[in-house]
């Protein structure tokens, strides 16, 4: 068996895309004791409970997120909240607070512990407690190395080790961030992060004895973003991580980001773990498909080498980046139809991203066809499933619009960004 790939599930429909893009495992939950609680609101317990089938139909694993840091005040109601989820079965709780997993072991002793990379194990003493204490799997904290981790598995045979291969980078250590509790009240370790690190920030001087304040004029250069960290990417030690052969499952970031970014990283790591397995490894490609998502730049992170060795993890200019293609349309469940993301006209080559080989056609409605391996798709028509014909539909439009040709649920229309640029009215393009 080869190493797990392991998505994140913000709401049902990424659940369902991470695992059509080629996921083996999912990891979400509901809002309480979550450290996403804005993704896990779209989760209620029903809508959870009827996520678990759905996986699980599928062949696949789901593990619940119970990585928060209750007070006394919440221990009752997480009493209650982890008999809830364990009566779904589940197939892991991942928690991060030693009194959480005591609680979760006595109430629930049949499902498997994971240690959430909050509790911040760097060394293989601490790994050895937990694993005694009753831990399956440990979700190192990043900044724990490969070479390191190859000390877990030698000294802990018996551990699974997970490791994040992609996504949001925290400025601080392992994530134990408290600026926005002191800006805006908001507990990131309670789930609610509001992400302040990724603003802009401008420096001031004051001077002690007189209360005077200067403001720091800041080079373009030098930016004032100033605790932002980039977003890690280590598809370019994939090969190496797996020959390792010490990791057994490979973790994305992302319960918030988009439906897109969870098509696109899965679609990229399966891939590669696939090509890796075949003897078929084709980084370039797979880096290709992870740029064409938004990202604040990329860093290798710290697996492979030190913190101290690393100064291009932050981008101190922007807080975010588009990436290489903007996604103008998402065909809905049912294969028939698709909802618009961006402006889709009438005559619009668009590229698709999809997960099952396309069927070509060329009717009435429009074309599907590949072309130097890419699928591509026109329209020579945009009607909604109601009838009504447009000439163009654009992202406030949420009338369900008609494919030429049933196409797999969850793929998307794309167009580079750069081609948008240089052709600013897509009619340019056509069918033929």
């Amino acid at each position: 068996m080869g190493v797990e790939l392991l998505s994140p599930a913000g709401n049902f429909e990424k659940l369902k895309i991470a695992l059509s893009y080629g996921a083996d495992a999912v990891y979400g939950g509901v809002s309480h004791f979550s450290l996403r609680i804005r993704s896990g609101r779209e989760f209620t317990y029903e809508s959870f409970k009827e996520a678990v089938r759905y996986t699980h139909e599928q062949g696949k694993k789901i593990y619940v997120t119970i990585n928060g840091f209750p007070f006394n005040s919440q221990l009752k109601l997480l009493e209650k909240h982890i008999e809830n989820m364990a009566e779904m079965n589940p197939d892991g709780f991942i928690v991060a607070a030693v009194g959480v997993l005591k609680l979760a072991k006595k109430i629930a002793p049949h499902i498997p512990i994971h240690l959430s990379t909050q509790a911040n194990v760097l060394n293989y003493l601490d790994a050895e407690i937990y694993y005694e204490m009753g831990v399956k799997r440990i979700v190192a904290a990043r900044e724990v190395s490969l070479s390191d981790l190859k000390e877990f598995k030698k000294r802990l045979p018996g551990l699974e080790i997970e490791v994040f291969i992609h996504g949001s980078m925290c400025f601080a250590y392992s994530g134990r961030c408290l600026i926005s509790a002191v800006q805006s009240g908001r507990v990131p370790n309670r789930g609610s992060c509001a992400n302040d690190c990724r603003f802009a920030y401008t420096l001031y001087a004051q001077n002690e004895e007189s209360g005077t304040l200067f403001r720091i004029e800041q080079s373009a250069e030098e930016g004032t973003y100033i605790f932002n960290a980039k977003d890690l990417n280590l598809m370019p030690h994939i090969k190496e991580i797996l020959d390792s052969g010490v990791v057994d499952a490979l973790k994305i970031e992302g319960r918030t980001k988009s439906p897109y970014y969870t098509a696109a990283s899965a679609n990229a790591y399966r891939k590669a773990i696939d090509g890796y397995y075949a003897d078929k490894f084709d980084l370039a490609s797979y880096q290709k498909e992870l740029e064409s998502i938004k990202n604040r730049g990329f860093s290798e992170g710290y697996l492979i080498q030190r913190p101290y060795e690393r100064n291009n993890t932050q981008n101190t200019t922007s807080t975010l980046l588009e990436g290489t293609h903007q996604v103008y349309g998402e065909v809905n469940e049912d294969g028939v139809s698709f909802k618009a993301k961006d402006k889709v006209e009438v005559g619009g080559v668009y590229d698709i991203l999809t997960h099952t080989m396309p069927t070509a056609c060329d009717n009435e409605n429009g074309r599907i066809w590949e072309e130097d391996g890419m699928w591509k798709i026109c329209f020579s028509k945009l009607t909604s499933v109601s009838g009504k014909a447009y000439e163009a539909v654009h992202s406030g439009n949420t009338n369900d619009i008609l494919l030429p040709a049933p196409l797999p649920p969850f793929t998307f229309f794309r167009k580079k960004i750069d081609s948008d640029l240089l052709q600013k009215d897509s009619k340019q393009d056509d069918c033929q």
